[in-house]
């Protein structure tokens, strides 16, 4: 342990408790990564780990930090998938998981407060309990910090009816890096008095404030939530489809989830699960819910004449929660099937283009990873053109040549996104990853405002340097 490694941990251990900092390596290394497969030039290690216990906490060690330009990174459960939770420049990591409590859930006016190290999924089953909704859970409820999911944005699966994490989010309590501790809304549901901060801290990684509550708007649960899983004959067809359901349909479905056939090849061969028309061009999931029980048998009565219409091979009905369960375990079987073997994949993207422009992207994918001499499956919420896209390498690729294929891949396919009126990340965030392709789709006068905003914030830059934008 370096002499000013020594000191950090002392003089933290005088603000928080010597329980509550270490400088143990397993720990420090096992703090220092999120779930971004391996892709950086090194291992980036705290220097200190910290875990504080409230506000006021916060507030001392980011003043203390500040005060001796010291780096700070926050982080949540690490489930991130762009770097935003490791510590580019050593530091502190500051993890938020003993600030987990639920701190009020207000049913008259609809809203659940909490801090940053609650898990979503508790989040969504306190709602629950009370006959209310939490519509902004993402896939990773069951595992992420509804921190975490602020400081990105998250998004999820039911964006294209509810929004993704901000537009749930009323108010915050966030600590700036000098240690002023700040309210930003409430519980009302309109406020113009002065400028939209809520919404800038939201997605902003961490590198504007730390987050130490949330004020989360609730909806009525809805009485009835029905599924269906429908393999296509066609990826065409699966985009006409998805346009139809609300054009023609009337319908705003609560999910519109994707799988190609790759995906599903995947998860047969990790499973052995049979699954219904596995040799299907596309599948999907479509999830509709209501109050009205008559009204929602009609809307999935008219959908499902759709989907057969054009091209479905047939429209699995799922209305109990078992059955349900059935269809979504394939969806989460995608991305569980890629972490088993991911030492075998090349990167993880999370672009966005819009919903009409899908199908192009799609089409041009094939000869992108023909070029690069690489392969992939592509899957995610194409309600709201938000494509998860998984690259591998070809068997007979060198592992040298690995890290320079992916870069390459990538950069191809963020000019195609950018072509196709797309964008770089739709909820996994920009973080350490994706920072030096954010040329790409920003021009210099918005790179330079948002340092701008970042100097604002952070005059001496502690508060998890290097993410988004460089310098």
């Amino acid at each position: 342990m370096s002499d000013m490694t020594r000191s950090l941990l002392e003089d933290l251990k005088a603000i928080l408790g010597a329980s509550s900092v270490t400088a143990d390596a397993e720990r420090r290394a096992a703090y220092s990564s999120d779930e971004t497969l391996p892709w950086f030039d090194r291992h980036y290690t705290a220097d200190v780990v910290c875990f504080p216990e409230n506000t006021a906490q916060v507030s001392a060690v980011l003043k203390y930090a500040n005060e001796r330009r010291v780096p700070v990174t926050p982080r949540g459960a690490g489930t991130g998938l762009s770097g935003g939770a490791v510590p580019y420049m050593g530091g502190i990591v500051m993890s938020m998981e003993r600030m987990n409590s639920i701190i009020e859930i207000d049913v008259e006016n609809r809203t659940l407060t909490a801090e940053p190290g609650v898990v979503t999924s508790e989040i969504t089953k306190a709602a629950r309990e009370r006959g209310l909704l939490y519509a902004g859970d993402p896939c990773s409820g069951d595992i992420s910090f509804i921190g975490g999911n602020v400081a990105e944005n998250a998004g999820g699966n039911k964006v294209i009816k509810y929004g993704s994490t901000g537009a749930h989010v009323l108010g915050l309590e966030i600590v700036l890096a000098d240690g002023s501790i700040l309210t930003l809304g409430g519980k009302r549901r309109k406020d113009v008095t002065g400028y939209d901060l809520i919404h800038l801290i939201v997605g902003s990684e961490g590198t504007l404030a730390v987050v130490t509550k949330v004020i989360l708007n609730l909806l009525p649960l809805p009485a009835r939530v029905t599924d269906l899983f429908v393999p296509m004959r066609s990826v065409n067809a699966a985009m006409r489809l998805v346009a139809a359901i609300s054009t023609r349909g009337g319908v705003i479905p609560s999910s519109v989830e994707f799988m190609d056939r790759k995906s599903i090849q995947n998860v047969k061969d990790y499973t052995g699960m049979e699954i219904p028309h596995s040799e299907a061009a596309a599948f999907l999931i479509i999830q509709m819910d209501g109050m009205d029980r008559r009204q929602l048998w009609i809307d999935v009565e008219r959908v499902g004449d759709i989907c057969v219409e054009l091209g479905a091979l047939e429209v699995f009905v799922a209305e109990d929660r078992n059955a349900r369960d059935r269809v979504w375990r394939i969806r989460r079987l995608v991305a569980e099937e890629e972490w088993t073997n991911s030492m075998a994949l090349l990167s993880k993207e999370d672009i966005v283009v819009p919903s009409g422009s899908i199908s192009e992207f799609l089409a041009e994918l094939p000869a992108l990873a023909e070029r690069h001499r690489a392969e992939y499956n592509a899957y995610g919420h194409i309600g709201d053109g938000n494509i998860h896209m998984t690259i591998f390498p070809m068997s007979d690729m060198e592992p040298d040549d690995l890290k320079k294929a992916s870069n390459a891949m990538c950069a191809d396919l963020y000019r195609l996104v950018k072509r196709l009126g797309g964008t770089l990340s739709g909820e996994h965030g920009i973080g350490l990853k994706r920072r030096e392709y954010m040329n790409i789709f920003l021009d210099e006068a918005h790179i330079a405002l948002i340092r701008r905003l970042k100097d604002a914030f952070d005059p001496n830059g502690v508060l998890n340097p290097g993410k988004i934008v460089e310098g």
